[in-house]
């Protein structure tokens, strides 16, 4: 006899990635010689020592298991359950993770399928493997200024910054930045998960030659001889230029502290104060440096903005759980309800309903006059939040409420929890 898994409704491996948030899964008999009657199997990780950990859950309220027992039918018909990663136990690599099916009678494996528990991680904490996959597709995906690496910093410009800052919808627009370069780098590199730069610690393995590079005197970054990011080139102008104000070996970014910072929102946890932190310290940590990164119209033309936005995210993704501001529909968890022309609305581009630039497309006014990049690049495991996604796709992005919401991103010290009982 012999088991199949089915990830994500899709039966490709390139949907054999999960986060915290349990994904559908499928197992069903493919062989069934010799059986007549429907078989018990057990599912477990194959190695619970080492690698990527994942659990169990017969429905989407339960308590996940390191093993389950499931009866499958010999017609072959999928009994469904869902997977997630074991919090805090993320895998380092693709693949090593495996789930066995076991039979629970003769204890014969009928199967093994290798998959990653596939998370966002401290810049900080990578491997020097995680650190140089990660790299190879950000140098790839530039291909030394040829590459489409060029549509995202021409996103990130003055024109493009009233869709992107100042209201808002700077949370929500950021975090579909993050997962559109996320979602390129993984169709070059699929163990990719975007890490992030917490800017609120030191990290001096960050700032090396071998990652995020160390500026001369002169603010230009050099890298080690191994270095992708060497080749560094955007608007036909090789390198970074970077000036550090601070101590980068011994210092954090003079930012906000992560727990100051969670508490922007007030006693009542609304999004309104909380989107504060556009200030500090997500503004203070790109004016930490000196160089592109300081300044909106030029700050992508250093890849060090995706990191620092991870941690954007990170802490909007904190918040969020900490307070359970998932509710699309309650103005603490975003209070810029319906869409622009509506009484009261805000400005295009920040309102619960509507699309965002530049991946509706849409090049009118007060639109920016150009539409860099397309629209949002697809993943294997969700169709959320859509290729052309409105602001309120991007709130609850782990399903938690809606679980089709799911983008299929997760940080390592940001929990997955099922709403609890009304």
């Amino acid at each position: 006899m012999r088991s199949e898994i089915t990830f994500n409704s899709n039966a490709s491996p390139a949907a054999r990635y999960v986060g915290w948030a349990p994904v559908p899964v499928q197992v069903q008999l493919a062989d069934t010689t010799g059986a007549t009657d429907p078989v018990t199997v057990r599912l477990r990780n194959q190695n619970a020592a080492q690698g990527g950990q994942v659990e169990f859950f017969t429905s989407a309220t339960n308590t996940g298991q390191a093993e389950i027992e499931l009866s499958l039918p010999v017609t072959g018909e999928p009994a469904d359950l869902r997977i997630a990663g074991v919090f805090q136990r993320p895998s380092s690599a693709d693949g090593d993770a495996a789930v066995e099916v076991v039979d629970a009678n003769t204890s014969e494996v009928l199967g093994v399928t290798p998959l990653m528990v596939r998370i966002r991680k401290n810049a900080a904490t990578l491997s020097d493997a995680e650190r140089d996959r990660f790299l190879t597709a950000l140098a790839t995906f530039n291909d030394r200024g040829r590459g489409r690496y060029g549509d995202f910093r021409n996103v990130h410009t003055e024109a493009g910054s009233p869709e992107a800052h100042g209201s808002t919808g700077f949370l929500p627009w950021h975090r579909n930045f993050l997962l559109d370069l996320e979602r390129e780098l993984q169709a070059i590199d699929p163990s990719i998960a975007m890490p992030y730069w917490r800017f609120d610690q030191p990290a001096p393995s960050l700032f090396t030659g071998d990652f995020m590079g160390v500026p001369n005197p002169h603010g230009t970054l050099q890298f080690s001889a191994v270095n992708p990011l060497q080749f560094w080139v955007t608007d036909g102008t090789p390198g970074i230029v970077r000036p550090v104000r601070f101590n980068t070996q011994t210092q954090h970014a003079n930012v906000f502290s992560e727990a100051s910072t969670l508490l922007l929102g007030g006693q009542d946890a609304q999004y309104e104060a909380f989107r504060q932190l556009e200030g500090n310290p997500h503004g203070t940590a790109h004016t930490s440096f000196g160089g592109s990164i300081s300044s909106i119209p030029t700050a992508v033309k250093d890849p060090l903005f995706f990191l620092l936005h991870a941690n954007v995210d990170r802490l909007w993704a904190k918040w969020q759980w900490h307070f359970q501001r998932f509710d699309v529909e309650s103005t603490d968890t975003f209070p810029a309800q319906g869409k622009a022309g509506d009484p009261g609305a805000n400005r295009v581009g920040h309102n619960l309903d509507d699309t965002m630039w530049p991946w509706n497309q849409v090049t009118t006014p007060p639109r920016p006059p150009t539409a860099p990049g397309g629209t949002l690049a697809p993943s294997p495991l969700t169709s959320a939040p859509g290729l052309s996604p409105e602001v309120g796709a991007l709130i609850d992005y782990q399903g938690v409420l809606t679980p089709p919401t799911r983008l299929g991103f997760d940080y390592d010290d940001v929990p997955f929890e099922f709403p609890a009982a009304s």
